[in-house]
């Protein structure tokens, strides 16, 4: 099953690409390397997600704020390759906007994990860093950044 169909079978749409706020690009290829610029958790209407998880957010719904940026970087890899197919998963860093007592950082990061093995399966598999942060751009309540290989 392609990547995409399983997309469907699951009711999940990527999202239009992210528009970068600064002076960056949302993605960039070099070699077969493909680098995803981090992310933050937006709903439809394009706004983001603000607040501190552990406050503002429990644990549970930080987690679907990772899946929501995981989808995000999934159209962005799908528009830097065409094909969801082509790519494998190497490694993510998650950046959790956080109370400093709270100390579920992972649990929050696997809603972006586990979508990428629910999506790509076995080359969705990567090594992983999940910190907290004081305070991050626009207050989002996660950001998530990706390296991806590319294949032929």
């Amino acid at each position: 099953m392609t990547a995409d169909a399983k997309l469907q079978s699951m009711g999940l749409v990527l999202p239009e690409v992210a528009k970068p706020a600064a002076n960056y690009v949302p993605f960039k290829i070099s070699g077969n390397m493909l680098y995803l610029s981090g992310q933050g958790p937006r709903r439809s209407d394009g706004t983001l997600f603000t607040g501190k998880v552990g406050r503002d957010f429990t644990t549970e719904q930080a987690y679907e704020h990772a899946k929501l940026v995981g989808l995000g970087m999934l159209a962005a890899a799908k528009a830097a390759t065409g094909s969801l197919d082509k790519i494998e998963v190497v490694k993510v860093l998650g950046l959790v906007n956080a109370v400093p007592e709270f100390i579920d950082h992972p649990k929050v990061i696997n809603g972006c994990s586990d979508l990428f093995v629910a999506v790509l399966g076995e080359r969705g598999r990567h090594a992983r860093s999940a910190v907290g942060m004081s305070s991050l751009p626009g207050n989002m309540s996660v950001e998530i950044e990706a390296v991806l290989r590319i294949h032929d």
